[in-house]
């Protein structure tokens, strides 16, 4: 196998290797990006006042959506922040939204977010059976990327097609 099919070098995704000698054209929108997008709009939906996060959780061949989420408060609460203090804000992170409603029994899934991972969420995306996590912008802190590639889970900055197929 060599080179990705959506010519993003770091989506080292099984699904996105291209055969030795095949061209890499792009023709398509990637399924990578389809998730991306969800994701982002998903985040829309979020009631935090800082940064609306959305996530998508698909199973390891990107056929199956198992889980969605955004950020914000517990069911049942008030929509709103406890806090507009960064890191204090009290909202419920998308990930964890997404994860604990994710099949703890599929392994190897593929999480998608709106903004990279904070370390507590990182923690817990790599004990979900989580391969690979495709995130379209950096957090303000970049400690939960590399929590993830410790914890062998792959972070990919998902940034190359945000301006294409879109209409």
């Amino acid at each position: 196998m060599s080179g990705p099919k959506d010519g993003v070098a770091a989506n080292t995704h099984p699904s996105n290797l291209l055969p030795a000698g095949a061209s890499a054209a792009v023709d398509r929108i990637p399924l990578y990006e389809v998730y991306m997008r969800m994701a982002e709009e998903l985040g829309k939906r979020s009631t935090c006042v800082r940064l609306q996060v959305g996530t998508v959780v698909t199973d390891s061949r990107l056929e199956n959506v198992l889980a969605i989420g955004y950020n914000g408060n517990a069911r049942g609460l008030a929509n709103t922040c406890d806090s507009a203090v960064p890191g204090s804000c009290g909202c419920i992170h998308s990930e964890m939204n997404a994860l604990v409603k994710a099949p703890g029994s599929v392994r190897d899934k593929v999480v998608f977010v709106s903004a990279s991972p904070c370390v507590m969420c990182a923690k817990l995306i790599i004990n979900s059976g989580v391969t690979h996590v495709f995130y379209r912008k950096a957090y303000r802190d970049p400690s939960g990327v590399e929590v993830l590639r410790q914890g062998g889970v792959t972070p990919v900055l998902y940034d190359r097609w945000v301006s294409e197929w879109r209409t």
